[in-house]
């Protein structure tokens, strides 16, 4: 345990950091969940603004730094390639 004020103080916001990029990063894996399961569901529109929604908060989490820049343009990659591979699947 923190014995300094200073250091009591910092362990109080990483905690509080620490919750608040463990619900974003949260977020962004259900919205791409949603994504392809709209694209399975035939929901071809809700796909598609669910996977600009999904895009948005990924981008957002790269700027801000939640997640590294790297690691947002990365699974950007990912999440459009799965989504155009389930695309052409469910038009199939």
């Amino acid at each position: 345990m923190p014995n300094t004020p200073s250091a009591i103080k910092r362990l109080k916001q990483s905690v509080k950091r620490r919750l608040h990029n463990r619900i974003t990063k949260k977020v962004i894996k259900t919205y791409a969940k949603r994504t392809l399961a709209s694209v399975s569901a035939k929901e071809f529109e809700k796909a598609e603004t669910d996977f600009r929604a999904t895009v948005a908060k990924i981008d957002k989490a790269g700027v801000r730094r939640v997640l590294h820049p790297n690691t947002a343009a990365r699974r950007k990659s990912k999440l459009a390639r799965d989504f155009q591979v389930a695309l052409a699947k469910a038009k199939a």
